[in-house]
């Protein structure tokens, strides 16, 4: 015996509550499709960073095979995609002790979990904990490739120190290029690409030489990702923004603002009489982050704390979000606002400076196809 239930009909935009985090199916798609494509032509694995992202949803679209090779910036996103049925799973922050004890548990759950450390005594703590759990870690070193935010250097001798201490523990090396978001051009994408992919092989090489092999060679940084470096020996990429894009991803170059997918729904709330070129709106620091990245680029690639766009998503020129309180945003225009412009109850959206952030004050997206007609509402998990 069946039952037939009415269907609820789909909001739109405009019936909301406000602030929510609007995602361009379209968009996403096109940016998964073209990282996908270009790594495949080049025989080179793609483990998506899901950092940004953190949902289900767009995990299936971004894996180029079922359940493929994820990468997660927290334990609670190992642990959630794990309840959902991946596998194969990249914690890329450094494995502190007092993590152990959720890793080995996503490991007696059938996650084959690769950790990654960058000092001798977290690779002890690793190998203590491997023979007192009898399992086998799969942990990488972490290469510092030019950040100096974590990770050894390609030619030290802290490196082999590590390897020793992993012992059968030990998987490969990995490094980030995030010194790339200091640059402005795609020569500079490709300069920092070459370091990353030469500071791998160093350090491969090296550990090759003193009878480590490794398994994996994992890199990955959204602007490095798609230039066009020799990516012989590597074995994966890891990126993550691509999905979304962001004002300052398209400020350096690394995308455009067509591909920015994420923006956040918010309201008019205020337009004070006696000053013409503001208004405000109901999304402030706590839904848009107080990231001020993009105050480093110049003139109107500074988008103060996002751009401003119309419900259809179109660029209001001029706009920006200038300044923000938890929960109000000040919008202002460089000439005065027309009077029947932006009025008490209007809503706009909102690109942001840094997706990352913006997105993890929110727990869903309200997705879009080109309309403002909502055709999916995809959660995502938050917290550590």
């Amino acid at each position: 015996m069946s039952s037939t239930f009415p269907q609820r009909p789909l909001p739109t935009l405009e019936q909301l509550s406000t602030p929510c985090l609007v995602l361009e199916r379209g968009k996403l798609a096109r940016n998964l499709i073209r990282m996908a494509a270009a790594l495949s032509i080049r025989g080179i694995g793609l483990r998506p960073h899901l950092k940004t992202a953190k949902s289900v949803e767009i995990a299936r679209l971004a894996s180029p095979t079922p359940f493929g090779p994820i990468t997660v910036s927290t334990l609670r996103e190992a642990e959630y995609f794990s309840h959902h049925g991946w596998r194969d799973i990249f914690y890329a922050v450094g494995l502190g002790p007092g993590k152990l004890a959720r890793a080995v548990a996503l490991m007696r759950a059938g996650v084959r979990l690769v950790t990654m450390v960058d000092h001798p005594d977290a690779a002890a703590a690793v190998r203590d904990c491997a023979r007192r759990e009898r399992l086998s870690f799969r942990t990488v070193i972490e290469i510092d490739c030019g950040e100096h935010r974590g990770g050894v250097l390609p030619d030290s001798s802290e490196l082999l120190v590590i390897a020793r201490l992993l012992g059968s523990n030990f998987a490969g090396v990995a490094t980030h290029g995030g010194q790339s978001y200091g640059e402005r051009s795609r020569e500079g994408f490709t300069r920092v690409a070459q370091v990353e992919t030469d500071a791998l092989r160093t350090a491969a090489a090296r550990l090759h030489a003193a009878g480590f092999q490794s398994e994996i060679l994992s890199l990955g940084s959204s602007p490095t990702a798609l230039v066009g470096v020799d990516l012989a020996g590597i074995t994966e990429l890891r990126a993550g923004v691509y999905m979304m894009g962001d004002a300052f991803q398209t400020g350096i170059g690394a995308c455009a603002m067509d591909d920015i997918a994420l923006s956040v729904l918010a309201e008019v709330i205020g337009r004070p009489a006696n000053r013409p070129h503001e208004f405000l709106i109901d999304a402030g620091a706590f839904a848009l982050s107080k990231d001020s990245s993009t105050a480093v680029l110049a003139g109107e690639r500074n988008a103060g704390f996002g751009f401003v766009c119309d419900l259809d998503g179109q660029v209001q020129p001029g706009l920006r979000v200038t300044k923000v309180w938890q929960e109000h945003g000040l919008v202002v225009s460089p000439t005065p606002l027309l009077a029947g412009a932006f009025r008490i109850g209007d809503r706009v959206r909102i690109l942001p400076n840094h997706a990352c952030p913006t997105a993890a004050a929110h727990d869903r997206y309200f997705v879009v196809a080109a309309s403002r007609e909502v055709v999916g509402e995809w959660t995502r998990v938050n917290g550590w």
